[in-house]
């Protein structure tokens, strides 16, 4: 039982490994649907690459989507619009008119008998007028007959009755007041004043619009629009192989991809399904793996850097399969050109483009149109990953953003033209989609923020900012220990021309190097290089005093950099730039001035641990050569090689690089290029053979 807790604690990296990508294996087959899906690919415009198709059982043609919505627009512009005649409401209108007539005659003639006569003629030519324009009909002003010819047909209903009219048959309250004006005009032996006052406050509408009986006629119509047109009869040739798939030839293979997949898809085995999706996930995995263990196996060995890798794409594949749910119309509108640039922020376009790719392979297995897709996306991402590869301002993701929406547009018009060989299928909402995906990769910009904070990670965006000399923390340096500062400027020049010379992270060995020494800030004279005035506190101290506050100016760097949330990256400068060497001077000063005494260097030793990586490592070489050539008296080719022999040369020896992957040969590069710097610093000229 011991031997298997001793196996499981020795590979217990390889355990956490292993799970985490089953972990990622299961979510990801979880987006997948599992149904089976129809087996070939085919686009419009391209020739069949199969063999000849042969109808494995009935199917119906589908219309396609925009024959389909014209029909529907057609039956919704002209659809019949049903009104209600209200017929008992011409009755009120004629007893109202009779007794404001007697009102409106009295208060003008009063009860006079002479103007009998002439009263009852106005209110018989009144009535007449009136029930010519009410028994004709004035219709109610709606949006719905608006712009609406005469010869348009509406339905009137009238007590239950239906009865089909000409638009232009009815009054209008407008086209009601200019008749009965011409009719008052006809008249003789009337009062035309009353008759026209009484008669204009008398018309008004009978004929209402009927909402609910017309949006019900209006759904049954557009419920009888089939949506298919003919059928295709089991055993019937459905394409040959070579010919070209034209719209209509199109439309019988997605009514036949349609009803595979509704017929077939519902009838075949889930765990079989399941089964293949797993493969192919695990496959997708199991390669992007190798990638990882052949050519990045610093990212695979960091676990904190896979669960980012894995994230990503675990991400993209989600979210693009929730668009797929909601509405596939949305599919371009996904921002799955983040993934490469996240990729790339964090690691290198290498590897942006293999994770990009295994994303996309998946994202394939759920979409229409795979090949289509892939190719769009494809293209999309390599010129995204171009867009960013000097990363340098944030400002570049805008750029980013509008190359990602021209190479959508590009290409979608690209393909269009290829399949329909014109513009009419060019459909303007699918570049608003384009804007709408590109706008949305400005994402990536917070993105990169919370993935440095949670996986504590740092991006060249990051450390382009925290090399600048004017950050509070370098500022304070070059005010408070100007000596120290301008140490700092040159190790940083030579260990950024170092580590190019061997290969690494130039940008973060030369950050790392501007804050390696900010822990002398607080004791700035006690380093000689602050001492201008000639005056050395250390002549007051003992050497294990001295040793003392030397050795602190780690710690003390290591916490001013906390306090000011440097990232980790950055701190491990300060703490291994000295890795677990002694401060020689002190130390055999201690020797020297007690040789009877056994001198304890622990306290003479700084507390480490060792550099663990090429660009700690170069930092600590380029440091120590540039503090002590400073101590030079005879400044010359010779002692310069004689310095930085001897300081390297102590360094490797004491085994202050056993934890870094940097090779002898690497050393002796740095060696070189050490030496070739301090002589251009010191303008130190090579003696020619005579």
């Amino acid at each position: 039982m011991n031997w298997i807790w001793e196996f499981f604690r020795q590979n217990y990296s390889s355990f956490y490994k292993a799970i985490l990508f089953l972990i990622s294996l299961v979510i990801l087959v979880s987006f997948f649907p599992k149904e089976a899906k129809f087996k070939y690919e085919f686009d419009r415009g391209r020739p069949w690459p199969h063999d000849d198709l042969i109808a494995p059982f009935d199917f119906p043609v589908l219309k396609a989507q925009d024959e389909f919505e014209m029909e529907r627009d057609e039956v919704i512009n002209n659809h019949e619009l049903y009104f209600d005649f209200n017929i008992d409401l011409n009755e009120e209108i004629r007893e109202s008119f009779i007794e404001n007539f007697e009102l409106y005659w009295t208060a003008k003639y009063g009860v006079v008998p002479e103007n009998e006569l002439l009263k009852q003629i106005t209110l018989d030519r009144g009535l007449q007028i009136l029930s010519d324009i009410l028994t004709k009909g004035v219709i109610q002003t709606t949006t719905v007959t608006e712009n609406k010819s005469p010869d348009f047909k509406i339905t009137l209903i009238i007590r239950n009755i239906a009865e089909r009219v000409k638009f232009g048959d009815l009054y209008t309250i407008h086209s009601a007041y200019e008749k009965l004006s011409s009719m008052i005009m006809d008249s003789e032996d009337v009062d035309t004043e009353i008759l026209k006052q009484l008669l204009e406050e008398s018309i008004t509408q009978n004929i209402f619009y009927n909402q609910s009986v017309t949006q019900s006629e209006l759904q049954k119509y557009l419920g009888r629009i089939s949506s298919t047109r003919g059928m295709v009869q089991e055993g019937e040739r459905i394409i040959s192989k070579g010919e070209v798939i034209n719209k209509n030839r199109f439309q019988i293979l997605e009514s036949l991809r349609t009803e595979y997949e509704t017929k077939i898809g519902m009838d075949s085995n889930y765990y079989l399904i399941l089964a293949g999706q797993i493969f192919l996930v695990a496959i997708s995995l199991t390669v992007l793996v190798f990638f990882l263990y052949f050519f990045r196996r610093d990212v695979l060995e960091d676990n904190k850097k896979v669960i980012l890798i894995l994230l990503v794409i675990i991400l993209m594949v989600f979210i693009t399969s929730i668009t797929l749910k909601f509405d596939v119309e949305y599919l371009y509108m996904v921002p799955l050109c983040i993934a490469p640039i996240l990729i790339r922020v964090f690691f290198d376009t290498r590897l942006a483009l293999y994770t990009y790719l295994i994303t996309i392979i998946l994202i394939g297995f759920l979409v229409p149109n795979s090949f289509q897709f892939l190719f769009m996306q494809l293209i999309a991402g390599i010129i995204t990953i171009f867009s960013i590869i000097n990363l340098q301002i944030r400002a570049q993701f805008l750029f980013s953003s509008l190359v990602v929406f021209i190479s959508y547009a590009a290409i979608y018009t690209g393909l269009n033209l290829i399949q329909e060989g014109n513009f009419s299928t060019i459909n303007s909402i699918d570049y608003v989609m384009f804007a709408g995906s590109a706008l949305l990769i400005l994402f990536s910009y917070p993105l990169v923020y919370l993935f440095e904070k949670i996986f504590g990670l740092v991006t060249d965006v990051t450390l382009l900012e925290l090399s600048n000399t004017n950050t509070k923390l370098l500022r304070d340096l070059s005010m408070r220990a100007p000596g120290t500062f301008q140490h700092s400027l040159q190790v940083a020049n030579l260990a950024e021309e170092s580590i190019y010379e061997i290969g690494g992270d130039a940008l973060l060995t030369r950050t790392g190097a501007l804050y390696h020494d900010i822990g002398k800030m607080d004791n700035p004279m006690y380093f000689i290089e602050n001492q201008v005035t000639g005056v050395n506190p250390h002549d007051e101290l003992t050497n294990e005093e001295s040793a003392l506050i030397i050795i602190g100016h780690v710690i003390r760097g290591i916490e001013k950099a906390k306090k000011a949330k440097l990232p980790e990256q950055i701190i491990d400068f300060i703490r291994t730039h000295h890795g677990v060497s002694k401060v020689g001077y002190f130390y055999a000063m201690q020797q020297k001035e007690n040789p009877d005494e056994k001198v304890d260097a622990r306290r003479y030793t700084y507390p480490g641990p060792i550099p663990f990586s090429k660009e700690t490592s170069v930092v600590m070489m380029a440091d120590s050569v540039e503090a002590a050539s400073r101590s030079l008296k005879i400044i010359d080719e010779e002692t310069i090689n004689n310095l930085v022999e001897n300081i390297i040369n102590k360094q490797v020896e004491s085994g202050q690089f056993i934890n870094s992957n940097i090779t002898l040969r690497d050393i002796n590069k740095i060696k070189k290029l050490l030496k070739k710097k301090l002589m251009n610093i010191y303008h130190i000229r090579i003696e020619y053979p005579k």
